[in-house]
């Protein structure tokens, strides 16, 4: 190779390039909305703040999302992937255990513990399904024994094995999420879908700042502590005329 040839940028090896876009692959497949793990059915709690008058519009709907991004899922479900993830691929089965036990302990109503054990088993259910496509989730998750799977160390369980980096994985994570919780906030208030892109926008504006934190946190500052959501999505147990699970 000549001088001038070295100085030229080379290209990505063809296996690093491989590894990084099966890597984003599957990162965009565990965000879509058609994973079947059944999140189109929950607004936690936010259909019952539609009904108490506290979520009303466009701007309550997309100012109440953000709070939640940050002063719940940042600060617990998304701290326990940023912390599983790295459990999963080390092969930390206690740790795993340690984890989903306090996503289990730390839900705060009836409904909201449902949606974690039931999603997380549709995450099971999922990788169970692709056979040897699944086969590396499906059978950590099966050695893990966990009973049931949290939502949250599930998908760690498949972010672990797609390659792909935690700062990544907590985004997808976090963008699954607020695409579900927009979604529901549609059908809630109800919105159109200009507003819920609007909504999508400021969320996926908050996102980085929420993935930031979430890394930051311990064991120790780790939290699940919503007491208005509690509230709400208790009373969301005996509402008249509901549209979701919680």
């Amino acid at each position: 190779m000549s001088t001038a040839e070295a100085a030229l940028p080379q290209p990505p090896q063809p296996l690093h390039e491989a590894q990084t876009t099966a890597g984003l692959l599957q990162l965009l497949w565990l965000a879509s909305p058609a994973l079947p793990v059944g999140g189109f059915s929950y607004s936690e709690g936010l259909e019952s703040a539609v009904e108490c008058g506290l979520v009303f519009d466009e701007n309550s709907a997309a100012a109440w999302l953000v709070d939640q991004l940050h002063l719940g899922l940042a600060r617990s479900d998304l701290a326990v992937v940023a912390q599983a993830i790295p459990a999963w691929q080390r092969g930390d089965l206690t740790r795993i255990a340690e984890l989903n036990d306090w996503v289990l302990h730390t839900r705060e109503t009836a409904e909201l513990r449902q949606q974690t054990e039931q999603m997380g088993r549709s995450v099971f259910a999922w990788a169970q399904s692709l056979g040897d496509l699944g086969r590396g989730v499906a059978e950590a998750l099966t050695t893990a024994q966990l009973d049931p799977p949290s939502y949250a160390v599930a998908m760690a369980c498949a972010a672990a094995h797609s390659g792909a980096q935690v700062k990544d994985s907590l985004f997808s994570f976090a963008f699954g999420w607020a695409e579900n919780m927009v979604q529901a906030a549609i059908k809630s208030v109800p919105l159109g879908q200009s507003s819920g892109q609007r909504m999508l926008a400021r969320l996926a504006q908050a996102i980085p700042e929420a993935v930031a934190h979430a890394q930051s946190l311990t064991d120790d500052t780790r939290q699940a502590f919503t007491p208005m959501l509690a509230i709400l999505s208790a009373q969301h147990e005996t509402q008249y005329s509901r549209l979701f699970r919680s």
